[in-house]
């Protein structure tokens, strides 16, 4: 028999992508699949999912959720054997752009019935009313999924452990607590020490109150949520679970982020051969329509959420002077989000023709070429749980500037021998140019700027360790019986004796 975990999502690559949650939920999965674990993605079945998924067979009669009827259908991700379990109702099929925000940026208004279906949904399959097996554990990530462990521990289902990762706090699913029969909600989950938050239904903190253990995604973040500064309200609920607080970091895929085997950049490099790094370059600036094609132009690059979070109001401000000071530097820059900001970079894009180029959205080849062809990251954030586009960066040799904030603070090295990347205090524009300027200040020095690019694709940022912390911590919750299932084989003892030596 194999441990079952059912990671709980409202994204996953490649099926649908609004940020790097998608990333971390497929990437996890298959990790944890080569380490023994039955590992299934339960997700929305939005038309994007049900026409991408292989391999479809419905795997549950019809089930009454609080949106309306739905089905279960298993599947396949496209080009794996990793399992995913889509939740088909009309709700979800409707959602043909985004998965959460109207044309407008605000929020769907069926958003609490939506993952609330989602939600029951993952609480049928615990209590086996579908036909797919019963997890030993079920993996709930953000608040979308929030709701999962207070109907588990309601229904009774206490030999299946819960595990709630918060991958952003700021982002809760707060509703009017009026919606709670209409969601199927227990009335014994809604007091202060469960789901209620300021009078409303808070699908976050249902997550935080109930799930067996809680996880965030970087050292750093487990310690800032803990404080008023950076726990969104949610601190003193994180503080009373401060003993079930885990912190996992993120990995990512060094399979498809491989500088040498890249098939959407356009020649392969790695750290000992760079020469295909200028050839990405020139590739980049092509696509972003920048005027030289010169290898030898610095290049910038920034690729996020456009949002106040991630300080675009800042780099709006910032980038001029940035560009009035470095005359041959160009910049790029890729993302989508709050629609004001976005029109600020195509303004500045006009401001400055052939040395900004603005692509608004994403895709996967917009964002390899960025993170191959460009000679550094600006990456600024007023938090940051994680920060997988860093991570991705210096896989490529693409140096990172970021803020000295939660995850970044634990992946990016700022200063000695080993150092990765540059980190700065502070939120103003001024901040963020003399941080460039130091960056500018080490790639004049050729010898200096390849050893931070050797010491940046050295980086060992693979999925390996976070799943076997992930396993570790399944083993706490799961049935007793069932805790062998997790447990890691270890190595011989004379194996064992060298790795504790070289350590």
């Amino acid at each position: 028999m194999q441990a079952r975990v059912l990671l709980v999502s409202s994204e996953a690559v490649p099926l649908v992508k609004t940020g790097g949650l998608a990333d971390v939920i497929t990437a996890l999965a298959d990790a944890l699949r080569d380490k023994g674990v039955d590992a299934s993605i339960l997700m929305p079945g939005y038309p994007a999912a049900l026409e991408g998924a292989t391999d479809l067979k419905k795997a549950s009669g019809e089930l009454a959720l609080p949106g309306g009827p739905g089905v279960l259908r298993r599947g396949c991700m496209p080009g794996s054997k990793i399992p995913v379990i889509l939740v088909d109702t009309q709700r979800f099929r409707s959602r043909v752009a985004s998965p959460y925000v109207d044309q407008n940026g605000g929020e769907l208004a069926d958003n609490a019935e939506s993952f609330a279906d989602l939600a029951h949904a993952a609480l049928a399959i615990c209590e086996g009313r579908t036909q797919l097996p019963v997890p030993h554990v079920v993996h709930a990530n953000d608040w979308h999924a929030g709701l999962i462990p207070g109907l588990m521990k309601t229904a009774g289902l206490s030999d299946i452990g819960s595990v709630l990762t918060i991958h952003n706090l700021a982002f809760q699913g707060n509703y009017p607590m009026e919606l709670r029969e209409k969601l199927g909600i227990p009335l014994e989950m809604c007091g202060a020490g469960g789901m209620e938050y300021w009078g409303k239904l808070s699908y976050l903190k249902a997550g935080i109150s109930y799930a067996d253990r809680i996880s965030t995604v970087s050292k750093t973040y487990a310690k800032e949520i803990l404080t008023p500064r950076f726990g969104s309200g949610m601190d003193g609920a994180l503080n009373q679970r401060k003993p079930d607080i885990r912190a996992i970091p993120n990995g990512i895929d060094t399979d498809v982020w491989n500088p040498s085997i890249d098939t959407l950049t356009a020649r392969g490099f790695n750290q000992h051969d760079m020469k295909g790094k200028g050839a990405c370059k020139r590739d980049l600036q092509r696509l972003f329509n920048l005027l030289p094609i010169d290898p030898f132009a610095p290049v910038l690059g920034i690729g996020s959420r456009i949002s106040h979070q991630k300080m675009a109001d800042v780099v709006l401000e910032a980038l001029p002077r940035i560009l009035d000071r470095q005359k041959r530097l160009q910049v790029v820059v890729l993302g989508c989000g709050d629609h004001g900001y976005e029109q600020g970079f195509r303004d500045l894009a006009a401001a400055y023709p052939g040395r900004v180029g603005v692509h608004i959205g994403y895709d996967e080849r917009h964002a390899h070429a960025l993170h191959a062809g460009c000679d550094m990251l600006l990456h600024g954030t007023r938090f940051e749980p994680f920060g997988l586009t860093p991570l991705y960066a210096m896989r490529y040799g693409t140096i990172p500037i970021g803020s000295r904030v939660g995850g970044l603070i634990d992946t990016i090295i700022d200063t000695g021998p080993g150092a990765t990347g540059f980190l700065f205090d502070g939120e103003t524009a001024a901040d963020m140019a003399d941080a460039v300027d130091r960056a500018f200040a080490v790639y004049a020095n050729g010898d200096a700027w390849q050893a931070m690019q050797r010491n940046a694709m050295n980086t060992d940022f693979g999925w390996n360790g976070p799943a076997a912390q992930y396993m570790a911590m399944y083993a706490e919750i799961c049935a007793p019986e069932i805790r062998k299932l997790f447990t890691l084989p270890q190595p011989p003892a004379q194996q064992r004796a060298a790795t504790y030596k070289a350590a």
